[in-house]
């Protein structure tokens, strides 16, 4: 059986969630409400503080719905009691970004400024012209707009100039050497 889908969720103390038909499960707590469709194959019962999901049968597409079905739910959890972000780190001499109201704005070594718009429910915050930190309650959303941010300028493998993100290793290269 599956030991991620296996695992009991538990449901903190300001988080309420709704189970609807066809599984559509709504997730409020002190952050926000997240809405999400889950595939109504899986078993999701409501135990007050915990919530428990479990499979109709072994089969392998239902084996790896079942740990994911448990995943997304306790990621929607975790995001409305305590949120997600993501740090980026610009390197690169002239390359940094500043905030204008609910844009960010990228100088990246182009003959002109990079704007972003900050998407609905996601906030990019800039604590100093290299560091950026992309906040917000929906992880997926919040990985998906800290990967637009950086494949803007993505760090090249020679000087590791472009945008990172904060626990990124660039693999370096040697670069040629001249001749004798």
């Amino acid at each position: 059986m599956s030991r991620i889908g296996r695992m009991p969720i538990a449901v903190p103390a300001g988080v309420t969630v709704d189970i609807a038909e066809n599984n559509k499960i709504t997730v409020k707590g002190p952050k926000g409400t997240l809405e999400r469709v889950l595939p109504s194959e899986m078993e999701i019962k409501n135990d007050g503080a915990v919530i428990t999901v479990s499979r109709p049968n072994d089969l392998k597409r239902m084996k790896s719905l079942h740990g994911l079905t448990r995943t997304l739910i306790a990621n929607m959890i975790t995001g409305v009691t305590s949120g997600y972000e993501k740090v980026l780190e610009i390197n690169g001499v002239g390359y940094r970004a500043q905030k204008q109201g609910n844009k960010l704005i990228l100088s990246l070594g182009y003959s002109h400024p990079v704007e972003m718009i900050d998407p609905e429910g996601i906030e990019a915050v800039c604590e100093t012209q290299t560091k950026i930190i992309v906040k917000g309650i929906d992880k997926e959303r919040v990985g998906q707009y800290a990967a637009e941010i950086r494949d803007k300028r993505r760090p090249e493998p020679y000087k590791g100039k472009g945008i990172k993100y904060a626990d990124e290793t660039i693999r370096r290269k040697v670069g040629k050497t001249g001749k004798k």
